[in-house]
């Protein structure tokens, strides 16, 4: 087993790093930063985010483990002081891992140019100082003509960040869809738009094809600055983020602990 740590630079994650490593090292393990099996992150969720794309293209063959060194995270499932029972845990226990859906955002550009870009939680599509105007289409049929802020797709696990915090639902990963919430969508007489989030079957995708030249595109938060596109296609991918099943709560657990408090017994929530 080959494993990488990644973390962020506050003093607690540090200290933590530093005993995780002794511990591995006593346990005569493989560290390997550039093809590990297992990749430990030592933060919180944007440590683990940041860790996926770093190893986005192993993506099949990497499992990641989270440890939070501060607040609660969602994708984290265990404490600086449990990296022992972690480790312990890691070396000992075998079984499937725990896998999500991924975003999988293809890009056509006017020049006929094809980008693509995974997200484990979400991407947007914005105009910074503008409204942005867009045809959305399902299965390549236009469902609506769209004028606001900007439009959100996000995956079931993604469905607990920003497109919560647009009012979208919270999704179970199991389901496998993908959803679209609206920013600050303008609705009159001249523009109209189902103004309400919408969840698509995990065969189904989504196109936009925005009438701007230039709009910002974000993926799991990373700006990307965007010139001259034709669409953007929006699916779940064949490839989902895998982490270890030991210590992994279940997602209702997880969501109410995150947003609500401490669930009473995580075996209730399936």
């Amino acid at each position: 087993m080959k494993i990488t740590i990644a973390h962020n630079n506050y003093d607690k994650t540090l200290e933590t790093v530093a005993r995780l490593k002794d511990i591995l090292q006593k346990k005569n393990v493989v560290f390997d930063a550039k093809y590990p099996d297992v990749v430990i992150t030592v933060g919180g969720d944007g440590t683990l985010i940041n860790a996926f794309h770093r190893y986005e293209n192993q993506v099949d063959s990497v499992r990641f483990i989270g440890v939070h060194t501060g607040h609660l995270g969602f994708y984290t499932d265990w404490r600086n002081y449990d990296i022992d029972k972690m480790v312990d845990a890691l070396l000992l226990t075998k079984g499937e891992p725990a896998k999500y859906p991924l975003l999988e955002i293809k890009m056509l550009t006017e020049s006929g140019e094809t980008r693509y870009h995974l997200a484990v939680n979400e991407s947007a599509v914005k105009r910074v100082s503008h409204t942005l105007e867009a045809d959305v289409y399902i299965n390549d049929e236009l469902f609506e003509n769209f004028r606001g802020d900007g439009l959100c797709v996000s995956t079931p696990t993604g469905s607990t960040a920003y497109s919560k915090s647009l009012g979208g639902a919270v999704i179970h990963p199991r389901l496998k869809a993908l959803q679209m919430t609206e920013i600050a969508s303008i609705n009159n007489r001249v523009f109209r738009t189902l103004s309400a989030p919408i969840v698509i079957a995990p065969d189904q995708w989504i196109t936009i094809i925005p009438n701007a030249d230039h709009f910002v595109m974000t993926v799991d938060g990373a700006r990307i600055d965007v010139r001259n596109a034709k669409k953007i296609e929006y699916r779940i991918s064949q490839h989902s983020i895998q982490f270890d099943q030991f210590g992994h709560h279940h997602f209702w657990a997880r969501v109410q602990d995150a947003f609500i408090g401490e669930a009473k017994n995580n075996d209730e929530f399936i």
